[in-house]
């Protein structure tokens, strides 16, 4: 084969202008900036987990602390004695986020006679001793939060018991 015969089949080194290395150099940076939002979604995803299992925790704790709390006013009136409540006045203005704005331990609970608020009385046994009322109701309002590393998640139960 001739010099000439070569040269003619493929362009020569000058005529080429380097089309494909721009298309290259673009799709690495398409890829890279899809890499960095990728990451970027995942941290994200990841600091959102994070936060629904803190928060699904302290639920969980003051959850528990209510049914503690609810354990104890049934065990104390199975036991013939009479439970006392935190508040026996009746009050309507009463709000559990706000009495839970107040607490500086990461548990606490506070229960409320609420039976004694119905007017004309709730029991069968309006004036015999507590534990022998039919209709004892409780509102049991409970408190806890979780003290996770990045921060803190709280959460307040209210509840009415009835034994």
């Amino acid at each position: 084969m001739s010099q000439s015969r070569i040269h003619r089949n493929f362009p020569t080194a000058h005529r080429q202008r380097g089309a494909v290395l721009y298309v290259a150099l673009i799709m690495l940076v398409l890829l890279a900036l899809i890499g960095v939002i990728g990451m970027q979604v995942a941290g994200m995803q990841e600091r959102m987990s994070s936060d629904y299992r803190t928060a699904n925790l302290a639920f969980q704790l003051a959850e528990g602390v209510a049914r503690e709390k609810e354990q104890e006013i049934g065990a104390t009136l199975n036991s013939g004695d009479a439970f006392k409540a935190d508040v026996v006045a009746c009050s309507s203005a009463y709000n559990p986020a706000v009495w839970a704005n107040g607490i500086t331990t990461a548990k606490s609970d506070r229960t409320r006679r609420l039976d004694t608020c119905f007017p004309g009385g709730s029991s069968k046994k309006v004036g015999a001793k507590q534990n022998e009322q039919t209709a004892n109701v409780y509102q049991v309002t409970a408190y806890s939060q979780d003290q996770a590393v990045g921060g803190t998640s709280e959460a307040v139960i209210d509840t009415v018991y009835i034994p």
